[in-house]
């Protein structure tokens, strides 16, 4: 390809988006810009501060409890007091508790400020997916929140260089700098993007008003067969992506590799989603999301388990090609499938749930590895992982099969204007149709690489400030 076909097409996947993404964009940008907590976590515990790798692994869990309490909680905040305002708390929030982690030191108040980084840093997960449902419209989604994916991870891989150097000077440094840059990501939201929340209804017959989110509970969220379903299957393929920075330094540590080796292999993860992330959009967001979903599972699950017969840094690194083929292709149409599934009014609500899954899956995951690897062996761990993705791709081709391809689905809803028509009597408001869009973005954690303990964010950390998720740099 020319260099004139790849600028027009990196012009056509950046054009058309409103300017309250762009804003939305580069506050996702700024946020992963200063990661340091989730991805110099257990170096700072074991190294600076002396702590044993089983605390420093106890702190990581509750670094991600933190995440699975506030998921729920930010999810009904951005639909009852608006996106906006819950992402300003959040990071506001996390700038103070990210500095006053970096002047603790008596081990219980490390681990208690630990897990309010943990919730406070999660919360503005689910206002950001609602934000970009909101104002981008739905055949733009998924490039949209590709873009996002991309600018965290764009994000993640500058500050990875600057945090390290950072770090060999002074920890506490680096985390003043985090904090100072989620400031920084706070006040270009609130100085540039405006609140998206869909306005409340008209009020009922009986004089009650109806609120924004009137008819949408966290129980109808739970009670969304299959919407939970999606979040189940969000689950498995957290837990397979989660094993690249939890369970893939340990096996290679145990087959004699460095630190440093594995910082070489995992480092072809966040180069090949910078580099490849916008082309592999355009080929990607017109195609039925349920054959991307099978076959990114299935990617996901299968490079894993090729990882059982890697016996060099090469092929090491090669699994980790195709395992992120898999994430690049799965966390912008996976978020996608959650916005589709999602009513306007509920998208806060859905999307907390949905970001619970990764949460969860960061708690279990490093546990699953631990015990996989010390009782039966490594190969055990990435046969599961292929077992794993094979399920998933199962569950999503049982669960999608009755769900309309994108061409085949109604006007979204959010592209219907509301329409106002006056009568003799009172006025008659015609509220738009439920969503039917399509959307995107996910997941992950990362690892020091020097000690077998990873403080997991989600993808998030990765879909918007955290994340990740997964993941250090927010899948």
């Amino acid at each position: 390809m020319s260099v004139s076909s790849l600028g027009r097409s990196a012009r056509e996947t950046v054009s058309g988006l409103p300017t309250a993404f762009w804003w939305l964009w580069l506050s996702s940008f700024v946020n992963r810009l200063g990661s340091f907590v989730a991805t110099f976590m257990a170096l700072y515990l074991t190294l600076d501060r002396g702590y044993s790798a089983s605390y420093a692994g106890l702190v990581a869990a509750l670094h991600g409890l933190g995440g699975v309490v506030s998921s729920l909680g930010a999810g009904v905040m951005a639909d009852r007091f608006g996106r906006r305002p819950t992402m300003l708390i959040a990071q506001i929030s996390t700038a103070g508790s990210v500095a006053l982690l970096g002047f603790m030191v008596h081990p219980i108040a490390i681990a208690g400020v630990a897990f309010l980084v943990g919730m406070a840093s999660n919360a503005s997960r689910p206002a950001v997916q609602a934000m970009m449902a909101d104002i981008v419209p739905p055949k733009d989604r998924v490039r949209a929140f590709s873009l996002n994916y991309w600018a965290v991870n764009l994000g993640f891989a500058a500050s990875s260089a600057g945090a390290g150097f950072i770090a060999e000077h002074s920890y506490r440094a680096g985390f003043l700098v985090e904090a100072a840059m989620t400031l920084l990501c706070a006040v270009v939201v609130f100085l540039r993007v405006p609140e998206s929340r869909p306005e409340k209804a008209a009020p009922a017959r009986d004089g009650r008003a109806a609120g924004a989110d009137d008819g949408v509970r966290i129980s109808t969220v739970l009670r969304d067969g299959r919407f939970m379903g999606v979040v189940g299957l969000s689950f498995l393929i957290s837990l397979i992506f989660q094993q690249g920075y939890v369970g893939l330094p340990v096996a290679m540590g145990a087959d004699g590799f460095t630190s440093s080796d594995f910082g070489t292999a995992i480092a072809v993860n966040g180069v090949l989603i910078v580099a490849v992330q916008i082309p592999v959009t355009r080929m990607i967001q017109n195609r039925d999301p349920r054959r991307l979903l099978v076959a990114s599972a299935l990617l996901a699950g299968y490079g894993f388990g090729l990882t059982a017969f890697a016996g060099s840094l090469a092929v090491y690194a090669m699994t980790v090609c195709v395992w992120t083929l898999a994430e690049i292709v799965n966390a912008p149409t996976q978020s996608g499938l959650v916005v589709q599934l999602s009513p306007t009014h509920g998208r806060g609500r859905y999307q907390g749930v949905y970001t619970m899954s990764w949460s969860v899956a960061a708690l279990i995951a490093p546990l699953m590895s631990g015990v996989v690897i010390d009782r039966f062996g490594a190969e055990w761990l990435w046969g599961a992982c292929a077992v794993l993705g094979t399920v998933a791709a199962l569950g999503y081709w049982a669960l999608m099969r009755n769900l309309p391809a994108p061409g085949e689905l109604p006007a979204a809803a959010d592209a219907v204007p509301e329409v106002v028509v006056p009568v003799e009597a009172p006025t008659v408001v015609v509220q738009p149709l439920p969503e039917a869009a399509t959307l995107p973005s996910g997941p992950a954690a990362r690892s020091t690489g020097a000690v077998a303990i990873v403080a997991a964010v989600s993808p998030a950390d990765r879909t918007g400030p955290v994340a990740p998720g997964p993941r250090s740099h927010e899948r």
